[in-house]
């Protein structure tokens, strides 16, 4: 049993270890799987959604994040007021916009 511990003991010619960039390699390939897959696309939709803020004007018609569809009657920097209903009108923060929602075929 004894002689068992002293095969499995460390040896002194370290022929399993490989070379210091070997062992990045699968690193630095996860990375870039990460980044093209996950990190890539997320940037490319926020800065999407950054400048569909930066581009509502009155009579709009939008979608809030909460579901809320209506027609932008006034801005301000923040503030979205838009209004849901023939007089019935809301402010949402401009954060909260989902996007510009498509005009029906009836619509000019």
């Amino acid at each position: 049993m004894f002689d068992l511990a002293y095969a499995m003991g460390t040896g002194g010619s370290g022929g399993g270890q490989s070379g210091g960039m070997g062992a990045f390699i699968p690193l630095i390939i996860i990375f870039a799987i990460f980044y093209f897959l996950l990190i890539r696309p997320q940037q490319k939709k926020a800065k999407q959604h950054k400048q569909i803020l930066s581009s509502l004007k009155k009579g709009d018609r939008v979608v809030s994040t909460g579901g809320l569809h209506g027609v932008i009657t006034g801005l301000a920097d923040d503030v979205v007021t838009m209004e849901i209903s023939p007089k019935v009108k809301v402010k949402v923060s401009r954060g909260s916009i989902a996007g510009v929602a498509r005009k029906a075929e009836g619509e000019s």
